[in-house]
């Protein structure tokens, strides 16, 4: 019974082997058919290169013989005219010398006495016109054109196959991949195939929600930083090669997320030009009586961000603003006085919301040296929502926010602020 079984194990295995044989005949007949027609394909295709450069030859060809042609149509002329002017002058010459002959034939010396100076004269002038160099061909029969074909003949003879390859799928060194705020900096390597440099790379991220993917680089750098990625979002990474022969395949994907909360500064790039900054960015001042606009380094378009400003300075009784700004936000005056800018400005007593210069919901409190304003900008909700010493101030200030929005404030002279960020979010909103 035991051997019985071991007998019917094995030819249960010869059974899988010639089932698979069958079916590996199948793929080799296949693969007769698909070389004939791939075969039959590269050899058009190869007649149709041989012939591409045949006729670039016969062109080139064409354009040499009218070169050569328009050379023997010159130098032919040039013999034609020195032909018709040395006859010409060999006539002139001729016709004098008859005519001297004659002269000197005649009996009478008396009257070849007179006119022999004009003879010599004559002679003379006549001799001075054979010029040097009158009687020397102008042209030569040889043609001043060399045709130096042993390079492309060189060429022609090493003309063969290479290998036509597309890169393979590049590496990408997960050692070097991060993230940092809303940025995400990839790294990759691929080995070029033989004959056939790289070009260069195409780098692919998905929107963050496991959507279709965007190029977002393409150039020969094998490293590149992405900004202005979502907050607390997962990206899904790829890259590609290419050369000459085309595009290779993409390597691994490789997830990255961004960061939970933003760290950030006040941005100089961004400040209007009467700004201070110090303390490494984190801290404002103001060298000017006007109100003047700086914007944070952070940009956001999603997630729920939450940052405080400190109030190091308060004198005389000023009226900051705080709030969040497009880029493009004017910066010589009080934040929210344009459309680009919602913002809540306050004094020592109270405070308002502004934005394109309409002013609501007046609530009473103000700040004071030590004070803290909070700043909740949540787009998930797409609302702003402003805080006095860690306590909601006046009710939701702005709703339906779409976009992409900075941190921003606006001080004069009599306020100095530190910006605080990576805070965590607070949990009490009232409406």
């Amino acid at each position: 019974m035991y051997v019985s079984c071991q007998l019917s194990q094995a030819l249960n295995g010869v059974s899988d082997k010639a089932k698979d044989a069958k079916e590996f005949l199948v793929q080799l007949k296949n693969m007769l058919q698909q070389i004939q027609e791939s075969g039959v394909e590269f050899e058009a295709c190869l007649v149709a290169q041989c012939d591409s450069l045949i006729e670039a030859l016969t062109r080139q060809k064409a354009k040499l013989l009218t070169k050569v042609t328009k050379e023997k149509e010159y130098k032919q002329k040039v013999v034609r005219d020195q032909i018709t002017h040395c006859t010409m002058k060999l006539r002139q010459t001729t016709g004098m010398m008859e005519f001297c002959l004659e002269v000197i034939k005649e009996n009478d010396p008396s009257g070849f006495l007179q006119i022999s100076d004009a003879l010599v004269k004559r002679v003379s002038s006549s001799q001075d016109q054979w010029v040097k160099g009158a009687l020397e061909p102008k042209v030569g029969p040889e043609y001043d054109l060399t045709l130096s074909t042993d390079a492309l003949m060189q060429t022609i003879l090493q003309l063969d196959f290479c290998q036509n390859k597309v890169p393979a799928a590049p590496l990408l060194q997960l050692e070097k991949c991060c993230t940092r705020n809303n940025s995400a900096t990839l790294a990759w390597r691929v080995t070029a195939p033989a004959g056939s440099p790289i070009e260069g790379y195409v780098l692919e991220l998905d929107d963050g929600n496991g959507g279709q993917y965007r190029e977002v680089y393409v150039g020969k750098e094998t490293v590149c930083t992405v900004d202005g990625l979502h907050f607390n979002s997962s990206y899904n990474a790829r890259v590609k090669a290419y050369n000459g022969i085309g595009v290779g395949a993409y390597s691994k994907t490789v997830v990255l997320k961004t960061s939970d909360v933003a760290w950030f500064t006040f941005d100089p790039t961004s400040a209007h030009r009467d700004i201070v900054l110090t303390n490494e960015n984190l801290t404002v001042s103001c060298n000017s009586y006007d109100d003047r606009v700086v914007l944070g380094t952070a940009a956001f378009s999603k997630g729920v961000h939450y940052w405080e400003v400190c109030i190091d300075r308060y004198d005389n009784h000023p009226d900051p603003a705080f709030g969040v700004a497009r880029i493009n936000t004017l910066k010589d005056t009080m934040l929210g006085k344009d459309d680009k800018a919602w913002a809540m400005y306050v004094d020592n007593n109270r405070s308002w919301f502004m934005h394109n210069n309409s002013h609501t919901n007046r609530a009473e409190g103000g700040i004071s040296k030590g004070a803290t304003v909070g700043v909740l900008l949540d787009l998930t909700q797409r609302t702003l929502t402003f805080f006095i010493n860690k306590e909601q101030h006046g009710p939701t200030a702005f709703e339906s926010l779409e976009g992409v929005f900075m941190p921003a404030v606006s001080l004069n002279r009599n306020v100095q602020v530190t910006i605080l960020t990576g805070l965590e979010v607070p949990k009490t909103i009232k409406q």
